[in-house]
Order: structure tokens, then sequence, then C-alpha cells
């Protein structure tokens, strides 16, 4: 079966690069929690780690008009954490979006339009934590569809995620805040 001399190098570089603790230990001892819907509260989970945040937050979102999930941001930001949002284009257009909510409470949003969709759904926290999935921050994702959120505690991988978001952020237009016409 793995006569050829190529065939077996191939076999023996993929076991040494499978099984190398550098590459196999990445998340062996990283702490993680997974969460599904329908039938476990996965907004509240996301929920209870931003209220865990002590220095910072950034978010990524293609979606998001979770009012608990927007409310934790806020009020994380009322506590003197740092955060930043980069959404979707067409979050800033959507009804129901969490966008201008956000914006009204001072919450440095920035547009993510370069690529057809920002089809991201992330929160990095202190930059040792990540929460992804395939949940959105929506009422939806909560109550309607299966979806799955992983949350990781692990500062290498916040990292690449956060090093992800500065890139994503040089590549996005700022939202000023909405000024009311009072007149």
């Amino acid at each position: 079966m793995f006569n050829n001399k190529k065939s077996k190098y191939f076999i023996y570089v993929s076991f040494l690069v499978f099984m190398n603790p550098l590459n196999a230990s990445s998340f062996k001892d990283a702490p993680y929690k997974v969460c599904f819907t329908p039938g476990s509260d996965c907004a509240q989970e996301i929920v209870n780690e931003i209220d865990l945040a002590k220095k910072s937050i950034f978010v990524q979102a293609y979606s998001f008009t979770s009012a608990p999930i927007a409310k934790a941001i806020v009020n994380a930001k009322k506590r003197g954490v740092e955060v930043n949002v980069i959404l979707d284009k067409g979050q800033f257009s959507q009804k129901y979006s969490s966008a201008k909510f956000l914006q009204n409470q001072g919450i440095p949003l920035w547009k993510d339009s370069k690529p057809a969709i920002a089809h991201n759904k992330i929160i990095i926290i202190d930059t040792k934590t990540v929460i992804t999935g395939s949940f959105n921050f929506t009422k939806a994702a909560q109550e309607r569809n299966a979806e799955n959120v992983l949350i990781i505690s692990d500062a290498t991988l916040a990292n690449k995620y956060k090093e992800n978001w500065d890139k994503r952020q040089s590549a996005s237009i700022k939202e000023l805040p909405q000024s009311e016409d009072i007149n």
C-alpha cells in the first residue's frame, strides 16, 4: 500500500505535524464552553462573558439585533471597558440593527464594506477569550435557529483573532455618531 518512498515520506511528515505537541496542544489545555440552540440560552452565555470583561471588547458581526448582548456591551463601556465594534455594511441600513443603539451610546463603530459580506461573528474579550461560532448576535439565532457558540479562553488564539480584527478595522469605514437635528 505504501511502497513508494514519496508515500512513506508523506505519512511520516503528516504524523510529525499532527502529533507534534506544538500543533496538537493548541487547544489541549485551553478551557472552552460550547452552547447550542435550540435548547440552551446562548445569548445569556455571551452576556455572561461580556459581564466578565475588565479591559477590552472587540466585536465583529454580520448581523446584530440582540438587545441583551447590545445592552451588555453598553454596560461594559459604562464600567470603563474599551469597546470597539465592526459591523457588516448592511447593519447600518437594517431596521432592527443594534448599530444605531450602540452608536447613540458612544460605542465606536466601523462599517466593513470591502468584502461582499463581512460574515464574522466574534467577540474578543480582554485579548484572552474568543466567542465565535455560527450564532449571529440576533434574537432569531437564540429563538428560531439551530446555532452554535464556542467560547475559548486562550490568549494566543485571542491575539490571532485580534490581529484579524485590526486588519478588518483598517479596511473599514469609521462611523461617526449620528447628530440629531435640534431645530
